[in-house]
């Protein structure tokens, strides 16, 4: 019992304290929230940074921050100029009356003569610096005139030139720095002279800390460290030493004395920066390292461990900044890894945004697939009906209609009068024309007007006819653009999902790679891994001039082979043009198969023009199409149908549509696009490279035939040719192929060819398996030849003949073994 007391006391003092941390967290959050209000949104930041460079002095005795941060102030938020008006005002009296006085008049002229000279000038931006130049001079001339007893030196004047020029300046640098500090709403991140800028306006505040002690440590030279360590622990080396050396700089300007602080503040940015891998203890040890060497070599101001002692309070603001708050800092800082981090976060969400608007237009094209598909078939039996009833009234309307025996035969007898009309409308529309005898006879004896019914029947059925043939044809149509509509959808949920696809970190499997190849003495400039998938590898690489000895080929790709597990071969090879050059290679992965096509062609008659037409296509990764198109006829006409026909298939192919939505989108092309009655086929075969599988696609072609050994196998299938109806069913043939397989597709000029010869199926066959050659030009060649021989040396058809033969995918160098750097995918 007392463990059991003891156990629960703890778990509910755990909770306690969770409670408490929670609640600390959350008190934390909602100050911060509350202090960035104050001063961020309201602007009292403002009343402090114009409190400190109020009272910033350089070269002792000028004044030049304050009319430039005053102007900029106005023009960028000008409803926050009175804050920071107040805070100039104030640090000025720290310094002096006159200070305060210059301060407050030229605070006012500017206000005066900007309004009034900014109504005959649109581009107020560009000209402040320009005023505040003009301003400053002469407001500083005035003043220096009065304050002297209307005595005015040269030196007067120089000097009042030099505060006009760092006012000048000064105003380009606020003018870029105040928004990163004053506006909630910051930059994603800062280009290099918005992060110079941020620094020489955060020295420059600093330096209206100087006098200021604590326990005789000087407020300037803490600050002014801390400030270098936060950059150095934040950005690195190279920010850090930027910082030091920007703010050494403006504190030498502002304090002889301080020149020293310059070298100090370089040197411990840089040490920090280099130490930043330690965390907080490796910044905070650069700056001490720092502080000793300069301190035990250097000429300092105080003593030693006065120094010391300052660099060890800089250390502790730097403990006590929160971590959230580098992190801010980081992300607008770039080449720091939060920078990078952003940057992907932001493009993700951009890569997002667009893969969501690509689905939303597949959506769209689906929904308009499913309206379209969802046409009524109207096939139904009220259906039928209605176009009966219909079709009966336009009847009886130009012969019942004036007729005496109207009312006899509609209103009397309408079971039997309806009946007798039906009747006659189908044996009207089953017999030609002609109605059988004993309808006539009945429809003589029950009408007065027989024949003018039988003329009307037969006439209105012809307009019946006509109107039900437009209806199929726009629901055939209709169909079509279904498909083609979903398959559109199809092609963009698949692009939106590839753009969606997360590009990994390949940084470990490229070192490794850079490893193995300079372990074996190849010397490489740079690795890029775009992919490692499994049958998809790309690898990009940049090599110094190799002169041609071909290392990429015979060195690098057996390398890979080994380090990926897979057969990985030279895609494609951009050679330096002078020997101190870098050459750019690409490596991807072979295919498991190989296609070597070989193709016969001839024209009828021995002419230039044919109506065949062939192509082959590779269509993206691991995917081979042979294609052979027949228009019909002979000669220009016919080869226009046939080659348009394929270029056709080739675009709307390589844009990833479906096979049978291509072929149906093809042919409704063909059969709309003109009257006159000409058609196309198309054998088209497409052979997946990684498993040497294949679909046939046979549209009103020939048969195909495959040679395995001394076996021949058929591929047949019945399709009507392209163009001549607007609906029809695609009949894929799918087989799969081996390594050493031979697939001969031919169009009807070398099919039918033959001349007496009764079954073409037997004799091709017979003829393919006669043969002794396996190289498939050989083979094309041969076939030609035979059926050219039957018909006597004539060629009475175009003749096209493509031999396609399917090998293993060998590459030409075995694979180099690297040890421990094998399989890194």
């Amino acid at each position: 019992m007392e463990k059991a007391e003891r156990t629960m006391m703890e778990t509910v003092r755990n909770v306690e304290l969770g409670e408490t941390k929670v609640g600390l967290t959350k008190g934390l959050q909602t100050f911060q929230t509350k202090m960035e209000v104050f001063f961020l949104q309201k602007g009292f930041i403002l009343v402090l940074i114009g409190f400190l460079l109020g009272r910033a002095l350089i070269l002792s005795h000028l004044t030049p921050f304050s009319l430039p941060f005053f102007a900029a102030v106005y023009m960028i938020r000008r409803d926050k100029a009175p804050l920071a008006l107040i805070g100039l005002l104030a640090g000025a009296v720290t310094l002096s009356i006159g200070s305060i006085v210059f301060t407050f008049a030229a605070s006012v002229i500017f206000l005066i003569s900007f309004r009034l000279f900014m109504q005959f000038k649109s581009n107020t931006v560009k000209a402040l610096p320009f005023f505040v130049l003009f301003t400053s001079f002469i407001v500083k001339c005035v003043f220096l005139y009065v304050q002297q007893n209307q005595v005015f030196t040269v030196y007067d004047g120089v000097m009042a030139g030099v505060e006009a020029a760092l006012s000048f300046i000064l105003t380009l640098i606020f003018m870029q720095s105040i928004p990163l500090l004053s506006m909630h709403k910051r930059k994603k991140s800062l280009k290099t002279e918005e992060v110079v800028s941020l620094i020489i306006m955060l020295a420059s505040v600093m330096t209206g800390t100087i006098g200021w002690t604590l326990y005789d440590l000087s407020i300037e030279h803490i600050l002014s460290r801390y400030l270098v360590l936060l950059f150095a622990f934040v950005a690195g080396a190279t920010v850090g030493s930027t910082v030091g050396v920007v703010t050494g700089l403006i504190f030498s300007l502002a304090n002889v004395s301080s020149f020293y602080q310059m070298s100090l503040l370089a040197f411990s940015g840089l040490l920090g920066g280099l130490l930043k891998e330690g965390k907080r203890t490796g910044t905070a040890a650069g700056l001490l390292i720092a502080t000793l060497l300069i301190g035990m070599y250097g000429e300092t101001e105080g003593s030693l461990m006065q120094t010391i002692y300052e660099s060890c309070a800089a250390i502790f603001l730097l403990y006590l900044t929160p971590q959230n708050l580098a992190a801010k800092l980081a992300k607008h800082i770039p080449g720091t890894p939060e920078y990078a981090q952003e940057q992907q976060h932001y493009m993700r969400k951009i890569r997002d945004v667009t893969a969501n608007r690509v689905e939303q237009f597949s959506s769209v094209f689906q929904a308009l697939s499913k309206s379209f598909s969802q046409y009524d078939e109207k096939k139904d039996s009220d259906y039928e009906d209605h176009e009966l009833d219909m079709f009966m009234s336009n009847v009886t309307e130009k012969t019942c209609q004036t007729c005496f025996k109207k009312d006899h035969c509609w209103s009397r007898n309408f079971e039997e009068t309806y009946e007798l009309m039906k009747t006659v409308m189908y044996e009207v529309e089953t017999g030609e024309g002609v109605i059988s005898h004993r309808t006539s006879r009945d429809l003589d004896k029950h009408c007065v007007k027989a024949q003018k019914v039988q003329d009307a029947v037969q006439k209105e059925l012809t307009y019946f006819q006509a109107n039900q043939k437009l209806k199929k044809q726009v629901q055939e149509s209709r169909k079509l653009v279904a498909d083609q509509l979903l398959g559109v959808s199809e092609v963009m949920g698949d692009f939106a999902r590839e753009i969606q696809r997360e590009r990994e970190n390949h940084h470990k499997q490229e070192e490794s790679i850079l490893e193995a190849l300079e372990e074996f003495g190849i010397e490489i400039e740079g690795v890029e891994i775009y992919s490692l998938e499994q049958g998809n590898v790309d690898i990009d690489m940049t090599i110094p001039y190799c002169h041609g000895r071909g290392e990429c080929e015979k060195l690098i790709a057996p390398m890979l082979s080994d380090i990926t597990g897979e057969s990985i071969i030279v895609q494609k090879e951009e050679c330096a043009k002078y020997p101190n050059g870098f050459c750019q290679v690409t490596f991807r992965s072979a295919k498991a198969f190989v296609v070597d096509t070989a193709v016969a062609h001839a024209a009828k008659g021995g002419g230039l023009v044919s109506g065949d037409c062939y192509s082959t296509i590779e269509l993206g990764p691991g995917k081979f199409a042979i294609a052979i198109s027949d228009g019909m006829g002979n000669g220009e006409r016919a080869h226009h149908e046939s080659n348009e026909t394929l270029r056709l298939l080739q675009k709307i192919l390589q844009s990833g549509i479906e096979e049978k939505v291509a072929i149906k989108s093809i042919n409704s092309i063909l059969s709309l696009r003109t009257t006159d009655e000409i058609f196309s086929t198309l054998d088209l075969a497409m052979i997946d490279l990684q498993d040497a599988s294949v679909k046939f696609l046979k549209i009103g072609s020939t048969p195909s035939f495959v040679k395995r050994g001394d076996k021949v196998f058929k591929i047949e299938a019945s399709n009507l040719p392209m163009g001549i109806i607007q609906d029809f069913d695609v009949d894929v043939v799918s087989d799969q192929l081996k390594a050493g397989d031979l697939l001969i597709m031919m169009s009807d000029g070398v099919f039918e060819g033959p001349k007496h010869i009764e079954n073409y199926d037997a004799w091709m066959k017979r003829k393919v398996r006669e043969l002794q050659t396996d190289d498939p030009q050989e083979i094309a060649d041969l076939i030609m030849e035979e059926v050219i021989r039957t018909r006597s040396g004539s060629i009475e058809d175009d003749m096209t003949i493509v031999v396609a033969a399917i090998k293993h995918n060998t590459p030409k160098w075995a694979s180099i073994p690297v040890g421990k750097y094998k399989n890194i995918s």
